[in-house]
């Protein structure tokens, strides 16, 4: 990962993993129908109203800030994209779940995370929802019924989490989490859910109890 020079006005675009991949399947495959900005480098709180020299440098510290390269990875760029509203919009889009925290008790018990979108009418009704489960070892994760979308619309993001290769991701409108049986120790993953149209983050932690394992033993000898 390099700097980019600010002193010259510079478009970095690179395909994503994703594009890659359908490059290298052939030209019928590759065809670029979407891109995505971010200003993961910004700190906004650096926006200055008290500068001595008036309105004309409220952003000074913020334009001065470092730009760095565009690189495929997107577990470490992109994080925070823009997205385009209507005008009139007055606060941002929120993703919200409930519950925040799930617990499974046994191996096989299930539930589903219906995530919605506030602030918005019909947000991420078309592109749906990006769902990544941080360890798999924990449950299974799938899309929930009826809460499918197009596969044509499915967004190049993160598929894992940080350098997890336990991690996975799905996409859809609601998910449903099955637990994994769990003979050891009780285990706990986090499934981060982002709006696929409007932005927006939320984290749900799921947690795995062990098996109780003396009392199948016992209920078996009794047998």
């Amino acid at each position: 990962m390099g700097y980019l020079d600010k002193t010259t006005i510079t478009v970095d675009a690179i395909l994503t993993r994703k594009g890659r991949e359908l490059l290298a399947k052939g030209s019928e495959f590759f065809e670029i129908t979407q891109f995505a900005l971010a200003d993961d480098e910004i700190d906004y709180n650096l926006w200055d109203v008290n500068h001595s020299l008036g309105s004309n440098y409220y952003g000074q510290a913020i334009e001065a800030l470092p730009l760095v390269e565009a690189v495929p990875d997107e577990t470490q760029v992109c994080k925070y994209k823009l997205v385009t509203l209507p005008k009139n919009i007055a606060r941002m889009p929120t993703v919200t779940v409930v519950p925040s925290a799930v617990t499974l008790t046994s191996a096989g018990q299930s539930t589903v995370l219906s995530p919605t979108t506030t602030n918005f009418a019909n947000g991420n009704a078309a592109y749906g929802y990006t769902a990544i489960l941080s360890d798999t070892d924990v449950c299974y994760l799938n899309v929930g019924p009826g809460g499918g979308v197009d596969s044509r619309y499915n967004p190049t993001v993160a598929d894992y989490s940080g350098d997890s290769t336990k991690s996975i991701s799905v996409v859809g409108r609601k998910f449903q989490v099955v637990a994994k049986p769990q003979p050891i120790e009780t285990k706990t993953a986090t499934i981060t859910i982002i709006g696929n149209e409007t932005g927006g983050v939320v984290t749900v932690t799921v947690t795995v109890n062990k098996e109780n394992l003396s009392s199948n033993i016992l209920e078996e000898a009794m047998y």
